[in-house]
């Protein structure tokens, strides 16, 4: 199986903002052509609270590369940064196997 995941590691003390700010993302998206990631997951980190992650796949790295270039992507990632307590770290990995468990 390939594809690509990209892990978004942040800090905020304004989750319900970061929240609402993905979700109107999520929806001024979906009526677009473009490649769009096939799956996300927000975490919050139960050991360190004010710690969450994004789990974004897409189906390949160039699909990836692609939302990322886009303006909009751009603007929300901006919007993002204002929104959290510092830097955000990316972690960017290539998909090797998926299985489901249940």
């Amino acid at each position: 199986m390939a594809g690509f995941v990209q892990i978004i590691e942040y800090r905020t003390s304004k989750p319900e903002e970061v929240r609402a700010l993905t979700e109107q993302y999520r929806k001024d998206r979906e009526a677009d052509d473009d490649p769009t990631p096939t799956r996300a997951m927000s975490c919050a980190d139960r050991d360190e609270p004010g710690r969450y992650f994004t789990i974004v796949e897409f189906n390949s790295y160039e699909e990836a590369m692609k939302n990322s270039g886009r303006p909009d992507t751009s603007e929300f990632a901006a919007k993002m940064a204002e929104l959290c307590d510092g830097p955000t770290k990316f972690y960017n990995l290539d998909l090797e196997e998926s299985m489901d468990m249940s």
